[in-house]
């Protein structure tokens, strides 16, 4: 990165905000798409007759390709272009999402979400196109706006429902058709990143796979994707799952069910700018002890089950009972999702300044362990739905995720200190 430093003097504040807008556009379509199954998979499982761990595994699978994917896809990135990469990977995605409206069965179903699931992928890539438009200073807000493409999955949890008059199979060819003409048109007006067209007119030399992959070598690496796990992955699982919590918990309609979870994907997309701003300015630590203290604050009360308590009194038994009506609910998630918001944009202000040269790679193994709490959450939630049979057993779990990830981090910083002293 160092030969190509001087090329920012050279690039223009609007081809900085072209690179910026087109990138968090083309990433919101590609979250949106990502996180379909939240509602379409509803009425595949009544259609399929599915459980809630056949269910859980069905939505989580796309997420399973797209953070797989997402190392070297994001190393492809740092190697040929962001731009080509964005374009190749949305193109196929939509191809793979039409070609589910022709599944007949539950594991048709599951090889189709198999390729959409690349559309996840499209963070790694816009991380490593995204940061090499701007200089460190600016990093951290400008993958932090590029961060609230997260707001896709609120997009179709409050808009797919009203869609579903088509029918499940309508829906999916609508967001195909459009995902499609999104590819087209990015790379229209996008342009290739400062640092590939230095190394096109100069003939800069390109590292290989394998020294991309050297920095993952550092504990530190790892330590980022734990934490991303929760504030990313948890995001991805509840945004998945909270339609089917709404409906199960609340009796809700599934459209209401959409619109009550676009209340937790909403904070959680759009206040990733804020995250990134306040982690340019007061600094990611800070903001990352803010994200875990809040999220256990939120999961704390989420946790607890609704109850019914005995209490034997003077003159008797007294009866009296404990759940969370549905406003409080959403109020907390509303917090829990401006909390991760938070978290996701500190996390991501990082990888740029520790690792300059593997923006792609390190971004890539971040986003892939923290979309595979995208993918093992569901799938989890709907095994403890099924053998416990407890609703809220899915935030205990979380709960349990957040304080290790809060301790892991506190114990990391305060060895770090002690070392300076």
């Amino acid at each position: 990165m160092s030969e190509i430093n001087s090329t920012y003097m050279n690039v223009s504040k609007k081809d900085m905000v072209r690179a910026l807008v087109l990138s968090t556009g083309a990433f919101t379509f590609c979250f949106s798409v990502w996180t379909i199954f939240s509602i379409i998979g509803i009425r595949i499982k009544y259609e399929l007759g599915l459980n809630d761990t056949q269910f859980g595994f069905l939505v989580a699978t796309p997420i399973l390709t797209g953070s797989l994917c997402r190392l070297f896809l994001g190393i492809w990135a740092d190697l040929y272009g962001g731009r080509a990469i964005f374009t190749i990977l949305m193109l196929f995605s939509s191809m793979s999402l039409y070609f589910l409206t022709y599944a007949n069965d539950y594991y048709q179903c599951i090889i189709a979400a198999l390729g959409i699931g690349f559309a996840g992928g499209g963070f790694a890539v816009g991380v490593a196109y995204v940061s090499r438009w701007y200089p460190k200073n600016l990093q951290g807000t400008a993958l932090g706006i590029f961060g609230m493409g997260n707001f896709g999955a609120a997009i179709t949890n409050f808009g797919a429902p009203f869609l579903l008059f088509l029918g499940w199979h309508g829906v999916a060819k609508v967001y195909s058709i459009l995902f499609c003409i999104i590819a087209i048109l990015f790379y229209i007006f996008s342009k290739d990143d400062p640092y590939t067209q230095h190394r096109r007119l100069h003939g800069g030399s390109k590292s290989n796979f394998s020294e991309q992959l050297k920095p993952l070598k550092n504990i530190q690496v790892w330590r980022f994707s734990f934490y991303y796990f929760f504030v990313f992955g948890a995001f991805v699982a509840l945004a998945l799952w909270l339609p089917r919590y709404y409906i199960g918990v609340y009796g809700v309609d599934i459209k209401t069910a959409g619109m009550l979870t676009a209340f937790y994907s909403f904070p959680g997309s759009i206040f990733r700018a804020l995250g990134g701003v306040l982690s340019d300015t007061m600094g990611a630590r800070k903001v990352m002890y803010i994200t875990y203290i809040g999220s256990l604050f939120c999961l704390f009360f989420m946790s607890y089950p609704a109850t019914n308590y005995i209490i034997q009194g003077v003159s008797g038994d007294i009866v009296f009972s404990f759940k969370i009506a549905v406003i409080p609910f959403v109020i907390l998630s509303f917090l829990l999702g401006f909390f991760m918001s938070l978290g996701k944009a500190a996390i991501y202000k990082h990888i740029p300044v520790y690792y300059p040269d593997n923006v792609g790679s390190v971004g890539g193994i971040v986003g892939l362990i923290g979309g595979l709490g995208g993918f093992c959450c569901p799938i989890i939630f709907g095994f403890l739905n099924d053998i416990l049979g407890i609703w809220t057993s899915c935030f205990m779990l979380l709960f349990l995720i957040t304080f290790i990830s809060l301790f892991w981090m506190h114990h990391s910083v305060s060895n770090l200190d002690k070392n300076k002293q």
